[in-house]
């Protein structure tokens, strides 16, 4: 039996060593046939690449040229000069910004130049625009009357704002033109002319809706001439018209007789009394607009007329009661110059405003203001200055600064035909109508 085993272990102790030396043999061949294919591949650069790719996928093959290594001085030549010139944009910026900017003023500091001046209240300055017309009230109802002799009229003048609510100084003949010396008596007899007109022709059997309407269709009918029988009739203006007449015919009949039964026939119209009809100008709209805006105009309301004829100011407020944040100074009234006798002959005067109105204001950009500067040409006499500025229409209410820019005065006449006639209400008149607006109770100064 044991010797069975052991021939049966022997067995399978030559079978193992035979299939080891098969192996050995099978090894050495694949040995043989890679070290071959090595050479073959290593003389055959295409079958490299071959060989490659049927045993990973195909890797992107880069230009020669970006196989090469960036010159590190180019980066760094073409940093450095990215570097100076977003440098160089950045301190020109800075520079323009630096020169153009609006700083805010400082009081008691003297800006002695007149582009100093210029630069820091430009945008304290507006231009107004006031549109007015002849207004009637008939039993209390107010109408706005659309007729030749009372066409809407539309005024240019200037502004300045003195605080941070809205509050702007202006000529009271800006903010209520019919009542200005010059026009006064030639509005109030045209208002008693339209008042007779009105009265001509207005019956008293028309609503008080249809009033506008019926008097603009009629009023080639009016007529402001009293009549004889004691009262006014339409027919008595020059177009004529007249009552239309019965005509006679062949008959023969007694005139005495037709003339009463005519007279009987024709209706009695009643009108409207004289003494019901009241006519005034008022205004329909005031607005003002900022340097470099583009026809934007903010609606303001009037809140104070002087009550002295002799001082030309009054105040206007925007309705939003807040003075636009674009406004860097205001014009500190605290600042300016209420001793009118140290003002003397031969010191500058400057101005900034919009004489002309839109005519020279309007520019393809927005609306600009202007400045204009001169010489006091006379002294104060407690109310107005004289000075040798430029101006026309339209720079009534505008600001004039001395050389430090303080204001001195507020324009307001010239004389139209002669340039270098100017004068100006005073800085410490302001007092007498802004503390209605300001809240505050500023010593007389007179």
């Amino acid at each position: 039996m044991d010797n069975e085993n052991n021939k049966s272990n022997h067995e399978k102790l030559d079978q193992n060593q035979s299939q080891q030396s098969n192996n050995s043999h099978s090894n050495d061949f694949l040995e043989q046939k890679k070290s071959d294919s090595e050479n073959l591949i290593s003389e055959n650069p295409a079958n490299e690449i071959l060989e490659q790719s049927a045993e990973e996928p195909p890797k992107e093959i880069l230009p020669v040229n970006e196989k090469k290594k960036k010159n590190p001085y180019k980066i760094a030549f073409f940093s450095l000069g990215g570097i100076i010139l977003l440098g160089g944009a950045s301190y020109l910026g800075y520079q323009y910004y630096k020169n153009h900017q609006v700083v805010p003023v400082i009081e008691n500091v003297c800006l002695d130049t007149d582009t100093k001046i210029y630069d820091a209240y430009k945008d304290a300055v507006v231009m107004v625009k006031h549109k007015y017309a002849f207004f009637a009230k008939i039993k209390g109802k107010e109408v706005q009357l659309n007729i030749p002799e009372a066409s809407e009229e539309t005024l240019f003048g200037t502004a300045f704002f003195v605080d941070k609510k809205g509050t702007m100084i202006s000529n009271s003949h800006v903010l209520q033109p019919w009542n200005s010396p010059e026009n006064i008596d030639k509005i109030n007899t045209d208002a008693a002319n339209i008042r007779r007109k009105i009265a001509s022709i207005l019956t008293t059997d028309i609503s008080e809706d249809g009033y506008e309407t019926f008097i603009a269709s009629n009023w080639g009918n009016a007529s402001s001439e009293y009549n004889e029988e004691g009262g006014y009739h339409e027919g008595d203006s020059e177009e004529g018209g007249g009552e239309e007449f019965i005509n006679s015919n062949e008959t023969v009949v007694d005139t005495t007789t037709a003339s009463g039964d005519i007279a009987a026939s024709i209706p009695q119209k009643s009108y409207v009394s004289e003494d019901e009809i009241e006519v005034y100008m008022k205004t329909v709209d005031i607005s003002v607009a900022l340097h470099n805006s583009a026809e934007e105009w903010l609606p303001c309301t009037i809140e104070k007329i002087s009550e002295d004829p002799t001082v030309d100011l009054g105040v206007l407020q925007l309705a939003t009661k807040e003075t636009p944040n674009t406004v860097v100074n205001i014009i500190n009234l605290d600042n300016a110059v209420t001793d009118d006798q140290t003002l003397k002959p031969g010191e500058k005067a400057v101005m900034i405003g919009y004489p002309l109105g839109e005519d020279l204001a309007q520019t393809i950009s927005g609306i600009k203001v202007q400045l204009y500067n001169g010489q006091i040409s006379k002294e104060s006499d407690g109310t107005k200055i004289q000075y040798s500025v430029t101006s026309t229409n339209g720079a009534s209410g505008s600001p004039v600064f001395n050389n430090c820019g303080q204001l001195i005065a507020v324009n307001f006449s010239g004389l139209e035909k002669v340039q270098g006639y100017n004068f100006g209400i005073i800085a410490k008149k302001i007092y007498s109508v802004y503390p209605v607006i300001a809240g505050e109770v500023k010593p007389s100064t007179e």
